[in-house]
């Protein structure tokens, strides 16, 4: 069976989504969403710098492309800044009855006890209203941190403590945006972020804990947000920009969910803009990875090191992303109504990859 799918935006995981639909003999690429007006009318493939055309090109229409009737929608707009409107983009997509695969907003991996119900009741009901489903995951939330450490604790006799953690260097990930103005980098210490807004880590975050916990059968007495920064020790670059001496360039936090006063799993991110920077916080393997701790018996340890074919790790996070939404189409296609999780789909393969 071939599935029709329409891609939401081409930016930095839109673009790796395309060559993803291109590369499954399963799927046909049937339409491209665009924001940018100088997009419009440019072919997917030049979009998505595949060096030949695919024969699609891309419009700011929502209705041209809903009237489509799509199996489909890969929706990466990004939502960081445009919480509200995201929800409503997706709200309008399920309710025309065209399921979605999504990276954002992160919270809906699983919003119970992350959110208010208020944010998540208008996407269940627009699920129900079409007929359609929607997954929402990547690489981080996501695959390192759902199904990754649950396959893991299947092969334990006990757990002490599930921690899962990000060790990334995020200097050539080219995206102003996230990197100053929502995780603060290249800002002052004193200043605030969006990021470390008090509750904004639990809220994209927690999801992860309270999915680990769903799935291990855990009640959580609470869920808690840590976080510490360092300071450049001089002025350098990066490929957002410019990251003067004394401003943040460092970032570690955990989002903890806790348990008879132990955090029992944890959600931890170490952000470098430079790998000499913090030498006492965790290190990665390779290049950067996600690792997965199962501390019990046994203590196991699993490193997954991600290095695109440009040699940049960056680059293959932004792939694995895309591509646990693309390589879940045809599962979230067969599943029923409603807002899914990682806990109600079967294993996503890459099937007809290789």
């Amino acid at each position: 069976m071939t599935y029709r799918v329409v891609q939401w935006s081409t930016g930095n995981v839109g673009r790796h989504a395309i060559a993803g639909i291109d590369a499954r003999p399963d799927l046909e690429l049937a339409g491209v969403w665009v924001s940018n007006p100088a997009k419009i009318g440019k072919d997917a493939g030049e979009l998505a710098g595949l060096g030949r055309t695919l024969g699609v090109t891309a419009t700011g229409s929502e209705e041209e492309l809903l009237a489509l009737r799509p199996d489909c929608v890969v929706y990466t707009s990004m939502a960081d800044v445009r919480l509200m409107e995201a929800i409503d983009d997706l709200c309008r997509i399920l309710r025309a009855g065209v399921n979605v695969v999504s990276s954002s907003p992160v919270f809906l991996q699983f919003p119970d006890g992350v959110v208010p119900p208020e944010m998540s009741d208008p996407v269940r009901e627009a699920a129900e209203a079409g007929g359609a489903s929607l997954f929402v995951n990547g690489i981080d939330p996501g695959f390192a941190n759902d199904a990754l450490p649950l396959a893991v604790t299947g092969i334990s006799e006990r757990i002490d403590q599930v921690r899962c953690m990000e060790i990334l260097n995020y200097a050539t990930y080219d995206q102003g945006t996230v990197l100053f103005d929502i995780m603060g980098f290249g800002r002052s210490l004193d200043d605030t972020p969006m990021l470390l807004q008090p509750g904004v880590l639990t809220m994209a975050w927690g999801s992860v804990v309270r999915q680990l916990a769903a799935g291990l059968g855990v009640e959580l007495d609470e869920v808690t947000e840590h976080h510490t920064r360092l300071p450049a020790p001089e002025t350098f670059e990066v490929s957002s920009g410019t990251i003067e001496k004394g401003t943040a360039a460092a970032l570690r936090f955990e989002v903890r969910g806790m348990r008879g006063g132990e955090p029992v799993i944890v959600l931890e991110h170490v952000t470098r803009l430079r790998d000499d920077l913090a030498p006492d916080w965790p290190q990665p393997a390779g290049a950067g990875c996600y690792r997965v701790e199962v501390r019990g018996e046994p203590d196991y340890t699993v490193d997954l090191q991600l290095l695109g074919g440009d040699g940049d790790h960056n680059t293959a996070g932004l792939k694995a992303t895309a591509m646990r939404l693309v390589n879940a189409v045809p599962a979230v296609v067969a599943a029923p109504p409603g807002l899914l999780t990682a806990l109600d789909l079967p294993p996503i393969t890459g099937r007809g990859l290789l």
